[in-house]
């Protein structure tokens, strides 16, 4: 009997390049940092980095980007890695790139060409669970799309469906006297955009009639970079099952829970993190989410210690909230992952770094980080230490600002639920 052997074939993981410039304000250790991010932002997508380049040059050229002679010696990676039987699948560039440069390096290099913002509009796609999230994440894609139609092929995919209900309401046009393709294009996704828009208005209200039933109970919002581990931390502080992941955007979603520390009831957010170079229209698109930031009666600045530029993220983070109108509120700056922190500093008959092992909270307590203005705490999520101490200087802060704001109120709060509605 001829035996018959099944084949399977498994679909590769997409493959791209790095590409990134040193200029007079991003020296060669700046640059590789963005880099290591962009590589980040390119595994949580699910794409595989073969190589970076890099070009040291004044600015960023306005035609490509890079010189001709870098994007020759890419192109030739390109064709090299080819004929050894290893496809590179796309070129990913590190800031955002116009119509005009994509067009032109692709033209040379003979690849897809992605730059930062729409890696990021991609994971955002991808972690998008709520109708809310999706919504904000099309309008975002879509006005990013708006000005780089020129460049796309003669026509969009038409998409029945979308996100929000009515699915492809308001994406319907018929074609005018003498209109051209892109002109057709460009007037169905203004209208896709403007009733993209009225759905966000709707969701809202809906979310402003919550929060409005909350009842009397202090605002907390946990804030930070990316990946800092600010859904850990809620989980422990709330005891509930928020989702956490050692990738980029896991929460896209803001979550708020109830939280009891000695009795005493507050609300807690975990909102979506913060990035360098965030696109401005995810920013646009996603402010609804970030109310809960800017109602907030608290914020816990989440930091990475053990990330090797957490202070430049720590600056990201100050001048989005300053961008979002919430830089003067109490804040307490909370250093996570101290389990994984390393001392860089050399002691004077010592040449070697030290390590972890020999630095501790208390000695942490002592550095330039503890001396920070307003209230300073150390722990790590991971290994539950700290957290203790985090509770009780919660406790207090919540109090002194509940006292602060309702002055004659007990702590009578009214229940609430995990879905934020009143129960009584």
């Amino acid at each position: 009997m001829k035996e018959e052997f099944q084949v399977i074939t498994e679909k590769k993981a997409e493959t791209a390049i790095l590409v990134g410039i040193i200029t007079q304000d991003q020296d060669e250790r700046k640059t590789q940092e963005y880099l290591d991010e962009l590589e980040f932002l390119a595994d949580t997508a699910g794409v595989t980095v073969m190589r970076r380049f890099t070009q040291k040059i004044p600015q960023a050229l306005a035609a490509t980007y890079v010189g001709k002679g870098k994007l020759e010696e890419m192109r030739d990676y390109i064709k090299q890695m080819e004929d050894l039987d290893e496809e590179v699948g796309m070129a990913i560039f590190d800031d955002e790139l116009t119509a005009k440069q994509m067009s032109a390096i692709e033209s040379v290099i003979g690849v897809k060409v992605l730059d930062r913002t729409s890696l990021i509009l991609d994971i955002f796609a991808m972690r998008a669970q709520t109708a809310h999230a999706k919504t904000q994440v099309e309008l975002a894609q879509y006005r990013y799309l708006l000005p780089r139609l020129q460049r796309m092929w003669t026509h969009l995919e038409r998409q029945g469906g979308g996100s929000g209900a009515g699915g492809g309401k308001g994406t319907v046009g018929l074609r005018g006297p003498g209109e051209t393709q892109l002109e057709m294009d460009r007037r169905i996704i203004t209208k896709r955009i403007s009733w993209l828009k009225e759905q966000l208005a709707d969701i809202d209200r809906q979310k402003s009639t919550m929060r409005k039933n909350r009842g009397r109970l202090i605002r907390v919002a946990l804030v930070g970079y990316t990946n800092v581990g600010k859904s850990t931390l809620m989980n422990l502080l709330s005891k509930s099952d928020v989702f956490a992941e050692n990738k980029l955007f896991a929460t896209l979603d803001t979550t708020v829970r109830k939280v009891v520390v000695d009795n005493l009831p507050f609300l807690l957010s975990d909102t979506v993190g913060f990035i360098r170079k965030l696109p401005t229209d995810l920013v646009e698109s996603f402010k609804s989410t970030l109310d809960e930031v800017r109602e907030a009666d608290l914020l816990i600045h989440v930091v990475d210690i053990s990330h090797p530029d957490f202070e430049d993220q720590m600056k990201v983070v100050d001048k989005t909230l300053a961008d979002l109108g919430a830089g003067d509120k109490p804040k307490i700056v909370l250093f996570n992952k101290t389990d994984a922190y390393t001392w860089v500093e050399k002691e004077a008959d010592d040449l070697t770094p030290a390590t972890r092992e020999n630095i501790t909270i208390d000695e942490l307590q002592r550095t330039w980080m503890g001396r920070l203005n307003g209230e300073c705490l150390f722990v790590s999520a991971l290994k539950k230490t700290g957290i203790e101490n985090m509770r009780k200087v919660l406790y207090d802060r919540v109090k002194q600002l509940h006292v602060q704001k309702y002055p004659y109120n007990d702590f009578l709060y009214p229940d609430v639920d995990d879905n934020n509605q009143n129960t009584k």
